[in-house]
């Protein structure tokens, strides 16, 4: 129980936050559920798009503090390399630089 009108407000915003983020969450856990999920069963199309869902979810997570930054780029990365192992030609996304740097002689 708040004793004052200002801990009452926010005891009242932090139940709305709190709404909101788990909505979020769950949102993005089922992005991602839905991406591993076509990309296992290895169709292409519904591949690329759920995995571009799911990163834009994990992106938006982060962006806007429900989830950690690192969290949300490990998940994309962890997602990505997936991707790319079982269907490498789905995603638009190539994984590594692709440039070597050679000793200067």
């Amino acid at each position: 129980m708040a004793n004052k009108r200002q801990s009452g407000k926010r005891a009242k915003q932090a139940v709305v936050r709190q709404t909101r983020n788990n909505t979020v969450k769950t949102a993005t856990k089922s992005a991602v559920k839905k991406a591993i999920e076509a990309v296992q069963a290895k169709d292409m199309n519904k591949a690329k798009e759920a995995y571009m869902m799911a990163v834009k979810a994990l992106s938006k997570a982060a962006s806007k503090g429900t989830i950690p930054k690192a969290r949300a780029s490990r998940k994309i990365s962890r997602l990505t390399l997936l991707a790319k192992k079982i269907l490498p030609d789905a995603l638009p996304i190539k994984t590594g630089t692709g440039k070597t740097k050679t000793a200067a002689k």
